[in-house]
Order: C-alpha cells, then sequence, then structure tokens
C-alpha cells in the first residue's frame, strides 16, 4: 500500500482514554501536503473539531493530533493506524491528558458514498 491510497474520507467509531470506554463517532479527512505528509481532520460527535499531520511507513500511519478543549486551551495527543487495507485503518491513541493506565482506540471505514454516511 501507498500514502496515496489512504487518501479520502472515512467515518469513524472509537472509544475514549478512560476506564468506562466511552464511545464517539465522525468522520476523519485524509489529504497529503507539498511533501507527501498526511494532513487529518477529525469531526467527533458533530461537534468537536481535531487537526493533525503524520507518516506512513510499512501500513502504519502514525498522526500528532491536536484540539480546542475547555477553556480554549489546546490539547494534543498521537494516534497509530494499523492499515488493514485501503479502506480500512484500525487504531489507538492518547493524549496528554487522558488517563495515563488506558488507550483510546478509533476504527475508520472509508466512506465510498456521502449519502450512505448520511442515513
Amino acid at each position: 500500500m501507498k500514502i496515496k491510497d489512504l487518501i479520502g474520507e472515512f467515518s469513524i467509531l472509537g472509544s475514549n482514554q478512560d476506564a468506562d470506554e466511552n464511545t464517539y463517532n465522525g468522520t476523519l479527512s485524509l489529504t497529503l501536503d507539498e511533501n507527501e505528509r498526511i494532513i487529518a481532520k477529525w469531526f467527533i460527535n458533530n461537534t468537536q473539531k481535531q487537526f493533525g499531520t503524520g507518516f506512513f511507513k510499512n501500513n502504519i500511519l502514525v498522526i500528532n493530533f491536536n484540539y480546542k478543549g475547555f477553556e480554549n486551551k489546546t490539547y494534543k495527543g498521537v494516534v497509530i493506524y494499523k492499515c488493514l487495507n485501503k479502506n480500512v485503518l484500525e487504531g489507538f491513541w492518547s493524549e496528554e491528558l487522558g488517563n495515563p493506565k488506558y488507550l483510546g482506540s478509533e476504527n475508520c471505514f472509508r466512506i465510498t458514498d456521502k449519502n450512505e454516511f448520511l442515513n
């Protein structure tokens, strides 16, 4: 698989970095910059935007991400995806203020028909 194979829109289903494993869903958009680095944009639970940059090697995608949280403070973390194929990514993540005893998880599925995701 090549990095360009990953470009596109994905629906996501994840669980948070806590004991309760609270779940969330949303979308992930992957594009490339001029240096062929990944640019990621998440939209979580129709409320939260997250942004990241990353790199790809040996079917592993690593993205450093950030988002504005409480009191407009910026939070940072990292997500690692195993790219099972160009349509399915299986990942885990951690952020600086999350519970260090746990990892979050996130699975991504390529959206091939935007109407399919909206229904």
